[in-house]
């Protein structure tokens, strides 16, 4: 089994759509452990509503591509349309794998405090860089 730290992030409906989000990810994954949520201002476009963030530690025996697609999945099962055009825009859902088996495979983690503060509380901080 793998074990994966899911970063999420909403700012349309965001109550709503975190915890749909969750909801489905529970159906799919074991879900081990939840982080605390928090509000966050946005990044690169600041013309639009704060972002609640938190993460996940999940279980699952998918590799990680394989877990990629059905968070793009799930991420579409709750309208997130992405615009490259618009990457910093508003969105219903954002799903990120940012640790992967106790190691960071997202440059968020380093670049976003709210990001490791949420991987560090599910995983102590014990992590390698890939």
């Amino acid at each position: 089994m793998n074990r994966a730290v899911v970063c999420f992030g909403s700012n349309v409906e965001p109550q709503h759509n975190v915890e749909r989000a969750l909801e489905l990810l529970g159906e799919l994954f074991g879900v081990l452990a939840r982080s605390d949520t928090e509000w966050t201002r946005p990044i690169g476009r600041t013309d639009q509503p704060d972002f609640l963030n938190g993460a996940v530690l999940i279980e699952t025996p998918l590799g990680r591509d394989e877990l990629v697609r059905q968070l793009h999945t799930i991420e579409g099962r709750l309208g997130r349309v992405r615009n490259p055009h618009d990457p910093y825009g508003p969105r219903t859902i954002d799903l990120d794998v940012v640790a992967w088996n106790g190691c960071i495979v997202h440059e968020d983690y380093h670049g976003r405090d709210f990001v490791r503060r949420a991987v560090d509380e599910l995983l102590g901080g014990d992590l390698k860089d890939t």
